[in-house]
């Protein structure tokens, strides 16, 4: 028979004198203590908040083993708090997903305060409800309301928590983000310069003090790469005898080598640049940030304070669609593994439906045959 204090977090059971727990330093602050009391073979776990009711609850225990009037097959694991899944969620999604720090940030911010201490099956779908309409009429700190794509954020890591609590044996219930209707989004946003707001952001980046910010810029603008691509390549990436660059685990999953213009190589020739990288940070690392430079170069420019940086790769596409480039060609060339998310940019391709509406009735119009060509037939 034994009485150990039970740590939650990590789910180890210690002596009644620790303070903190060993393996995660969790303060022991609300003890949480577990009876295990095994007799003949057979054994019993229960939780208990009091040390009073765990120390009665053992003795209760032993005597119900002894009179055979205990079930031995009742539940004795407690069902996990949200908190208690997210441990063990957080090491698994930083070796599977790219965008983790993303999934740290919704839950700190938004799932933990709600439901954090929660068990899993306390957590109802009314509950969940309750946060999507506190989000609706939130402010975030820039002051503004939560966009929907924030809001289903929260919801879809919610959800990703209970089914990965289920696949690895951790809970059994119910999920109550089967009974959620997720936010629809219209994800269809193109953005794209005009000729003169076009012009105006090239001649602000020719004067530009800082070069490498208007290298990245202009470079962006050459090739429709994603930041988090730029931020990625290495002289190494770069092959200026074949005008090729190399894009290493873009979005799109693998690793793929792209053509290049040579007004994009150019660009990349007049840097000065000493690290391995060729957009770098501070130090000569990585870098990881563009917001402050392009918030700058943008209102220097004159551009619309709603343009994001996003909007240049988009300037990109509509600019080869509009002039006829195949959209399988811009699909490429933006690594869209998905051909529908290209599609966005049809409706740019000069007269293309005017072009199929003339075809489409020369091809349905019945031919009538001359006299000659009914003669050469027969």
């Amino acid at each position: 028979m034994a009485i150990h204090i039970y740590c939650s977090r990590c789910r180890g059971s210690y002596k009644l004198d620790v303070k903190a727990c060993p393996k995660c330093e969790t303060a022991f602050k609300k003890k949480k203590y577990r009876v295990c009391v095994s007799v003949k073979g057979k054994r019993v776990t229960r939780f208990f908040d009091n040390l009073t009711l765990a120390r009665e609850a053992e003795t209760a225990i032993k005597a119900d083993i002894l009179r055979g009037d205990l079930d031995i097959k009742q539940k004795s694991e407690p069902i996990p708090t949200l908190n208690e899944v997210w441990t063990k969620y957080l090491p698994w999604a930083k070796e599977h997903k790219k965008t983790w720090d993303d999934d740290l940030l919704n839950y700190r911010k938004h799932l933990e305060p709600r439901f954090g201490r929660k068990r899993l099956d306390a957590i109802s779908s009314l509950d969940v409800e309750r946060m999507k309409l506190e989000l609706r009429k939130g402010i975030s700190k820039q002051g503004k309301p939560y966009s929907m794509a924030t809001i289903k954020h929260q919801l879809v890591l919610l959800n990703r928590l209970y089914n990965l609590a289920r696949r690895w044996g951790l809970y059994q219930g119910d999920n109550p983000l089967d009974r959620v209707e997720l936010p629809r989004l219209d994800n269809l946003r193109t953005e794209f310069l005009s000729d003169e707001e076009a012009d105006r952001l090239m001649i602000t980046l020719d004067s530009w003090p800082c070069r490498e910010s208007a290298a990245f810029v202009k470079f962006t603008l050459f090739t429709g790469l994603r930041r988090s691509e730029l931020f990625k390549l290495t002289w190494d990436d770069v092959d200026f005898n074949r005008g090729m660059i190399t894009i290493r685990s873009p979005k799109g999953g693998k690793t793929q080598i792209l053509p290049v213009s040579p007004q994009a190589l150019e660009v990349l020739r007049s840097l000065d640049v000493r690290s391995p990288y060729v957009f770098p940070g501070k130090n000569g690392r990585q870098r990881t940030d563009f917001k402050g430079p392009w918030l700058r170069i943008r209102q220097a420019a004159g551009l619309p304070s709603n343009f994001r940086f996003h909007g240049l790769r988009h300037h990109f596409a509509s600019t080869l669609v509009s002039n006829g480039v195949d959209l399988s060609i811009v699909q490429a060339l933006l690594t869209h593994k998905d051909a529908r998310t290209t599609q966005r940019y049809s409706h740019l391709k000069p007269g293309a439906m005017r072009e199929a509406a003339l075809k489409s009735g020369e091809l349905l119009t019945p031919q009538v045959k001359t006299e000659k060509q009914t003669k050469a037939l027969e």
